[in-house]
C-alpha cells in the first residue's frame, strides 16, 4: 500500500486471500469491503505483481505480491470507470458502491434482465458470448464519450457472459451524477450504445430450438 492507500488501511503489507486465477482488479473490492476507509479514494490507476507494472487483468497465483498504484498528483481528477466482462453473477451491492461519490446528488442503475419470452415464443434461457478484449475497450470507449458529454462523477458497466437462466441480470449500467437530469441521460446513452457497439452475442434457448440474435437469414 502507498500513500493515501496506506493511510486508509493502517498498513504497508496487508494479507488477502482470493481464488487462484481472478485478476488483479480483483482485489480493491475485497480490500473495500475490509477497510472501509478505502471507499473514499479512487480505484487504483495500475497494479504492479511481483514488482512488475501490469493492468487488472492480469490473472493471480499464490502468493503474489500486489502493489496497488493510487492516482498520481498529476494525474485526472475524475474517479476512473468501471467496465467488466464476467461469468459471474452480477452483484448490485458492488455497482452502487462503484458510483458512489460525495459530489453525486444522483446515482441511476439499470439492470437488463432475461425474460421468459421473446418474438412469439417461451425463453427457457439465454447464452451470452463476447470479444472480450475488444467488448471492453469498446465499453472504455462509452464511459470515455459519458465523462466528455456529461458531468457524471462515476460510470460502472458490467456485462455476463455464459448460459443465464429467466430472472438474472446479464448487464448492469450505474451513473453518478451531481442532478438526476445528467445521470439518467448517461445511463441511457449506456446502454443504448453498449447494445450497438460492443461486441457481444445473445443466443435464445427454448424447449427444443435455439438461434444466434441477428444470425437470422
Amino acid at each position: 500500500m502507498f500513500a493515501s492507500y496506506r493511510e486508509a488501511v493502517g498498513a504497508a503489507v496487508v494479507e488477502v486471500s482470493l481464488r487462484e486465477g481472478d485478476r488483479g482488479k480483483s482485489l480493491w473490492p475485497v480490500l473495500v469491503a475490509r477497510y472501509p476507509g478505502l471507499a473514499r479514494l479512487p480505484a487504483p490507476s495500475g497494479y504492479a505483481i511481483n514488482h512488475e507494472y501490469v493492468d487488472g487483468e492480469r490473472p493471480l497465483q499464490e502468493r503474489d505480491e500486489i502493489a496497488l498504484i493510487p492516482p498520481v498528483s498529476g494525474g485526472r481528477g475524475s474517479r476512473p470507470a468501471l467496465v467488466e466482462i464476467t461469468e459471474n453473477p452480477i452483484a448490485i451491492d458492488r455497482i452502487l458502491q462503484e458510483v458512489a461519490d460525495p459530489c453525486a446528488g444522483a446515482v441511476v442503475l439499470f439492470l437488463g434482465v432475461v425474460r421468459d419470452n421473446a418474438r412469439g415464443h417461451g425463453v427457457e434461457a439465454l447464452m451470452y458470448e463476447a470479444y472480450e478484449t475488444l467488448a471492453l475497450e469498446e465499453m472504455e470507449k462509452i464511459a470515455a464519450a459519458i465523462a466528455d458529454r456529461w458531468p457524471v462523477t462515476r460510470v460502472a458497466m458490467i456485462h455476463r457472459t455464459g448460459r443465464l437462466s429467466v430472472g438474472e441480470a446479464s448487464v448492469a449500467v450505474g451513473i453518478s451524477a451531481p442532478h438526476r437530469a445528467e445521470a439518467f441521460e448517461a445511463g441511457r446513452f449506456a446502454i443504448d450504445t453498449l447494445k450497438l457497439t460492443v461486441p457481444i452475442w445473445k443466443k435464445e434457448i427454448w424447449e427444443g430450438g435455439q438461434v444466434w440474435i441477428g444470425a437470422d437469414p
